[in-house]
C-alpha cells in the first residue's frame, strides 16, 4: 500500500480506540482516523474540515469513513468525541437515520405501474391520529406534529428494494422486498439548530443547564425522527397492502454518550447488529454487519455512498431535457423514481453520488463492516405534487 506522504499507516491508542490511516492533524488537535484507502474520492475541503474538528474545544479522537464529503459546519461521514457538546457538528436533521423493514409482499405480486401509484399517498396527508403515539414517547408541544410522517427534502427518500443476494445472518431471504426509509426530524431539528447558534457556533458543558436544556430538545428530536420514519414505513405498507418487519432502525445524525464522552455523529452510522447502508436511485444498496474493527472506528460506519458532487454543481452536469429527466425517473431497466421536482431529481440524480460498493469495500478493508445483503432498488419515492402528475 502506497499512502501519500502526509498519510501514514500508523497505529493509535487512546483508551478503546485504535486506528489505521491517520491524518496528521493541527497543532493542539485531536488525533485524525481515516476508513478509507488512498484512492478513495474524498475531497480537499472535507479534510480541512476534519482538521478544523479535531481542533475543537474538548475533542479527543475523529473517526472519518469512505462517505466522507463537504458539510455546512464540518464534513458529513465522521463521527467525533468530545468533552464538550457541539450541536453543529450534528447539523440540523438530528435524528436522521436509514431503517430498513422486511415486506411479505411477493416479488410476484411486484407491478410498478400500480405501485407507484399507491405509493404517490405520500405526498398527500395521510390523516391519522397519532396522539396516543406521541405521548407514549413523550412528544408534546409544538413539535412540527404536521410534518409526522413526511419525508421531507434533500436526499431523503422511500424506496422499495429486492434482495439481490443475502447471508443467512442477515435474516433476509433472496427476493424477497424490503422497504428502506431515509429520513429525520423535519422542521423540528431545524428550529432547534437555529435558536441555538442564534449567537454563534457554541461549545456547552454537559453539565451545565444549556448542555442539559439541549440534550434534552436533541432526545426529543432523535425520538421524532425515529417515529417519524416508522409512520412512513407504516404508510407504505399500508398503501400496497402488505406487512412489514423491522430489520434495523439506524440514526447517523446525533450525540450519544459513549467510550467515556459525548459521540458526535454527522451523516456516520451507529453501529448496532445490523446497518443499511444506503446506494443511489441507480445502484445496490447493502446490510452490513460490524467487524471487529468497529469499536476502533468510534463505533461507527458509512450511511450510505456519499455525494461525489454538490446539489449547485449538478445543474450544469445533468440535461434539463425531458428526455433525461424520464431517464432520471427510470434509472435501470427496473428501477423508478417517483419525483416531481425538477430541482431535485437533478441535484439527487445518481451521478451526484459515490459507488456504494466501494465505500463498503472500504469499510470491510477496515474491517469496520461487513455486507451481509445487497439490495436491489425497485421504486423510491422522494416527491410527488398532491392532486397531480408530473411534468
Amino acid at each position: 500500500m502506497t499512502a501519500p506522504d502526509k498519510i501514514k499507516i500508523l497505529e493509535y491508542t487512546m483508551g478503546n480506540f485504535a486506528s489505521g490511516r491517520v491524518l496528521p492533524a493541527k497543532k493542539g488537535g485531536a488525533a485524525i482516523h481515516l476508513y478509507y484507502n488512498e484512492g478513495a474520492w474524498i475531497e480537499g475541503r472535507a479534510e480541512d474540515q476534519l482538521q478544523q474538528v479535531a481542533c475543537l474545544e474538548g475533542v479527543r479522537a475523529v473517526a472519518a469513513f469512505p462517505d466522507l464529503h463537504p458539510g455546512k459546519y464540518g464534513p458529513v461521514g465522521c463521527a467525533v468525541l468530545s468533552d464538550k457538546l457541539h450541536p453543529q457538528l450534528v447539523g440540523s436533521d438530528i435524528g436522521c437515520g436509514m431503517a430498513l423493514y422486511a415486506l411479505d409482499l411477493p416479488l410476484r405480486r411486484w407491478k410498478p405501474d400500480k405501485m407507484a401509484a399507491k405509493l404517490r399517498c405520500l405526498a398527500e396527508p395521510h390523516g391519522w391520529d397519532l396522539t396516543e403515539d406521541l405521548e407514549h414517547y413523550d412528544l408534546t408541544g409544538d413539535l412540527f406534529l404536521e410534518a409526522l410522517g413526511t419525508i421531507g427534502t434533500g436526499n431523503h427518500f422511500c424506496e422499495v428494494q429486492r434482495v439481490v443476494q443475502a447471508d443467512a445472518e442477515s435474516g433476509l431471504t433472496k427476493d424477497q422486498l424490503c422497504l428502506l426509509v431515509h429520513t429525520g426530524s423535519r422542521g423540528l431539528g431545524h428550529q432547534l439548530l437555529q435558536e441555538v447558534l442564534a449567537d454563534g457556533l457554541v461549545a456547552y458543558d454537559p453539565a451545565s443547564a444549556e448542555g442539559q436544556a439541549w440534550l434534552e430538545r436533541h432526545d426529543q428530536a432523535v425520538t421524532w425522527a425515529w417515529l417519524n420514519r416508522m409512520v412512513i414505513a407504516q404508510r407504505a405498507a399500508s398503501a400496497l397492502r402488505c406487512n412489514l418487519t423491522l430489520i434495523s432502525d439506524c440514526p447517523h445524525n446525533l450525540v450519544t454518550q459513549e467510550l467515556g464522552a459525548w459521540l458526535h455523529r454527522k451523516g456516520a452510522a451507529q453501529l448496532q447488529d445490523l446497518v443499511p447502508l444506503a446506494g443511489t436511485r441507480a445502484t445496490d444498496s447493502f446490510l452490513l454487519k460490524p467487524g471487529a474493527g468497529g469499536n476502533a472506528a468510534l463505533n461507527s460506519c458509512a450511511h450510505g455512498a456519499g455525494r461525489r458532487y454538490d446539489r449547485a454543481s449538478m445543474h450544469g452536469r445533468v440535461s434539463k431535457a425531458k428526455s433525461s429527466l424520464e431517464a432520471l425517473r427510470r434509472p435501470t431497466a427496473n428501477g423508478r423514481v417517483i419525483c416531481e421536482d425538477k430541482a431535485m431529481l437533478i441535484e439527487e440524480a445518481p451521478q451526484a453520488y459515490k459507488s456504494a460498493a466501494d465505500v463498503a469495500n472500504d469499510l470491510a478493508r477496515f474491517d469496520v463492516a461487513h455486507v451481509v445483503a445487497t439490495l436491489a432498488p425497485l421504486m423510491t419515492f422522494k416527491h410527488a405534487k398532491t392532486g397531480g402528475r408530473h411534468d
